[in-house]
């Protein structure tokens, strides 16, 4: 089994290329959508964020007010890290008893695990491959306007809130350049997935655990 980590910044299309590697056939274990299932109300990190951050990220019925705490996270770097400390455990928990069902029922298969912030947290080093979704930052700052409806500096502090997509380069055992067609996008994930199917066929079980 080969387990990689992929990885981007916002706006650069991470989303589509992890839908791509689906479509090749590997098992993609996406960490934003665990992180959205771990904060629900009545879950330990939810009672954590709320104890931190108060009620008032809280929506009528309850749940956490997502945008409400996004707008508090973007624009406090102590706060985004306090919230990492809380959401990211319990994360990292879910991904691996996922690795592990999977690993149960083919020792073979190409697993991608989605993680937007792999590399901030030092995930990347459970990993023999990161890969990287790459777009230059002019672009990936048009996209995020264009996808959210918000002006240049708002996606200027968005995209700077973040590790920058040059620094993460280094780290990557593979870089998907997203800044063309959809079909250039394809053809590169095909190759690497390729690749990964290949050397998971040849090693068995990956690192990982």
């Amino acid at each position: 089994m080969v387990i990689a980590g992929l990885t981007g910044g916002i706006a650069t299309g991470k989303s589509t290329v992890a839908s791509l590697f689906a479509s090749f056939g590997a098992a993609v274990i996406d960490a934003d959508r665990i992180a959205r299932e771990v904060v629900l109300r009545g879950s330990p990190a939810f009672d954590r964020i709320v104890e931190h951050f108060g009620r008032e990220i809280l929506l009528p019925d309850g749940e956490i007010d997502r945008d409400r705490l996004g707008g508090i996270i973007f624009s406090d770097s102590r706060q985004r890290e306090s919230l990492n400390r809380i959401v990211h455990p319990e994360v990292f928990r879910e991904m691996d008893r996922r690795i592990e069902e999977i690993k149960s029922g083919n020792v073979n298969r190409v697993v991608i695990c989605d993680v937007p912030l792999l590399i901030e947290t030092g995930m990347h080093r459970v990993f023999d491959d990161v890969i990287l979704v790459y777009v230059p930052e002019p672009l990936q700052i048009n996209r995020l306007m264009e996808r959210e409806g918000i002006g240049r500096d708002e996606a200027l502090r968005r995209v700077r809130a973040q590790m920058s997509i040059e620094e993460k380069k280094p780290y990557a055992s593979h870089i998907i350049d997203n800044s063309g067609t959809r079909e250039n996008t394809a053809k590169i994930t095909l190759e690497v997935y390729r690749s990964l199917e290949e050397r998971s066929r040849r090693c068995g079980p990956c690192r990982h655990t």
